[in-house]
């Protein structure tokens, strides 16, 4: 029998295996049996090493043909076999629609994040703009342009992670306050600003102390800016945060960035003042820290302070929200636990 023969002999077998397959293993099998490396074709194509130069082509064309035919023939037969599985399995199959769906969980921001917002949003209403800033600083702007010369004690206070002797991770967003003040043109108008942000201090992490947290610091200056304003723009913010019966009190502090300077105290929102756990009997809770821009560093920013007065403050929004909401774990923040944030659904 020729080689072509033997190509037509195995094109009619392989034609009658097919119409009886229902299966794809069974498929799979012929395609094998057939066009597989060690298949019936290749067999037959082995005695191609006789035929003459002019014999050749054919039968390669013939065997191309062969392949070609039963490749699709396969690839047809597969999709209907799977037609008919999916057919069945439909036949077989019901569906209650009355059966209620299943719950797609919910996405949340995090709790600081919504804090920060809500703060955002309160001085946006007051005019103030809100200004992002660089978490790894210099030594300059971090320390030296808030009135902390290299040799200052209160730099103690706040050690940080150096990365060369004049390239940190900051302390405090007052960095940011300092170039704003750089760049900005009293001409316009007046100066006023919050800079939220990520901060760090080398600190031993517990219940209420982290290695790095949140701040929002803010700015204000202009002519005649005076104690009244800082104490009228703080009431206002914490009558929004904690509720509008709270008080504001002020009580002498020391910040080498501000003279004269505070600490912002509010009436306890438990007891309103009585006296409870949560403000250590003494009716107050405080909140954050605050001031008149020193001289110094309105000098150092190129602004007459003969002209000019400004008063800052800097709350953690940590604080705020372990204060608003009852947390008594800094590092809850941070565990990435994703009940915490949803127990404060925004």
């Amino acid at each position: 029998m020729s080689l072509q023969e033997k190509i037509a002999e195995l094109r009619k077998l392989a034609l009658e295996k097919l119409a009886d397959i229902a299966d794809e293993k069974t498929l799979n099998e012929l395609r094998v049996s057939v066009l597989g490396k060690k298949g019936q074709l290749t067999d037959i194509l082995k005695g191609m090493k006789d035929l003459t130069n002019e014999e050749r082509p054919k039968i390669g064309a013939l065997a191309n043909e062969l392949r070609d035919e039963i490749t699709s023939l396969l690839e047809d037969k597969k999709a209907v076999i799977e037609a008919a599985i999916i057919a069945q399995k439909l036949a077989n199959e019901t569906l209650d629609v009355t059966l209620p769906g299943t719950k797609v969980a919910k996405g949340n921001r995090h709790i600081l994040t919504q804090t920060t917002e809500e703060i955002e949003d309160i001085f946006l209403g007051m005019g103030y703009q809100i200004v992002d800033g660089y978490e790894v600083e210099t030594d300059y702007y971090n320390f030296e342009r808030m009135n902390l010369p290299k040799d200052h004690p209160a730099r103690d206070m706040q050690d940080t992670f150096y990365i060369t002797p004049e390239i940190l991770l900051r302390t405090h967003t007052s960095p940011v306050q300092a170039r704003t003040m750089d760049a900005h043109d009293f001409s316009t108008g007046p100066l006023k600003m919050i800079s939220p942000g990520r901060v760090y201090r080398r600190d031993t992490d517990d219940a209420t102390h982290s290695h790095q947290f949140h701040q929002i610091e803010g700015l204000v200056i202009d002519e005649n800016i005076a104690m009244s304003d800082l104490k009228g723009t703080l009431d206002l913010l914490v009558k929004k945060m904690f509720g509008a019966d709270r008080k504001i009190r002020l009580r002498p502090s020391y910040f080498p960035f501000t003279e004269p300077s505070v600490e912002a105290d509010i009436s306890c929102f438990k007891c309103g003042g009585k006296g409870c756990n949560v403000c250590k009997l003494t009716g107050w809770i405080e909140v954050l820290g605050a001031g008149m821009v020193h001289p110094n560093v309105l000098e150092m920013a190129g602004i007459d302070s003969k002209k000019y007065s400004g008063f800052a403050f800097g709350l953690g929004q940590e604080r705020i929200a372990m204060l608003r909401y009852g947390i008594n774990d800094i590092r809850g923040f941070y565990l990435g636990d994703a009940r915490l944030s949803e127990q404060f659904i925004g």
